[in-house]
């Protein structure tokens, strides 16, 4: 058995985040009195969110940051005018009560824990992660749940995975494998701690960033094919 411990994404790896992206905004919005526009709504605040997250994985944001900005620049944006402190308060509130499980993730999951020592390392924030992951079905599968801001690293610095594995004292690279679905974040995370990699790409995107993860799969089960082969 080449492998001996799993590194595992959480957020659109095991999972469905954007179900719960959506949940939460849909609901703080309604909250606020704002009659709920999913086309324009989502698709704004996405577009906000995930350039914000993007600037994060470069350092160039802090997440205390992040939290409060992209709702300042959602009401800009929207030209509608909400306190963006509480706004992001109840977006969080709503977020961590949010907990949506890929259908393949827990029987995966609960397979892979019989033979591996499986952790979760994600890019979040504590009181959301904690609630989601940590108080899911697959939280007691896993030896630890990393989250960047209790970290203080976050994907795709190495630290945050030096950090994850010093309970180990594991040294031998070789016998880690790192799953996820973002290529800038999980993917070159990996590549720059030095351990193997598996691109999970549902929607078989094209590789644009000449990143060269180890494998590339299409659907999450296809993990265990790997582990077999490997």
């Amino acid at each position: 058995m080449k492998y001996e411990i799993l590194i595992f994404d959480a957020d659109e790896t095991l999972f469905d985040f954007r179900k719960s992206e959506e949940y939460a905004i849909k609901n703080t919005l309604i909250d606020f009195n704002i009659e709920y526009k999913r086309e324009e709504h989502l698709t704004i605040y996405r577009d906000i969110n995930d350039t914000l997250w993007r600037e994060y994985e470069k350092g160039n944001i802090t997440q205390k940051e992040l939290k409060i900005k992209r709702f300042k620049i959602l009401s800009n944006t929207l030209n509608i005018k909400f306190d963006e402190n509480e706004f992001a308060k109840v977006y969080i509130k709503y977020l961590s009560n949010s907990s949506f499980l890929y259908k393949n993730s827990l029987p995966l999951v609960k397979d892979l824990h019989i033979d591996y020592k499986l952790l979760i390392i994600t890019n979040g924030l504590s009181n959301v992660q904690n609630n989601r992951i940590k108080k899911s079905p697959i939280g007691k599968y896993f030896e630890d749940i990393i989250i960047s801001e209790e970290a203080g690293f976050q994907k795709p610095n190495p630290q945050i995975f030096e950090y994850a594995l010093r309970k180990f004292n594991k040294t031998d690279k070789d016998k880690i494998l790192m799953i996820g679905d973002s290529l800038t974040s999980d993917i070159k995370g990996g590549i720059n701690f030095g351990i193997d990699t598996c691109w999970f790409n549902p929607n078989k995107l094209i590789n644009e960033t000449g990143l060269n993860p180890t494998y590339e799969i299409s659907d999450i089960t296809e993990v265990k094919n790997i582990l077999k082969e490997a």
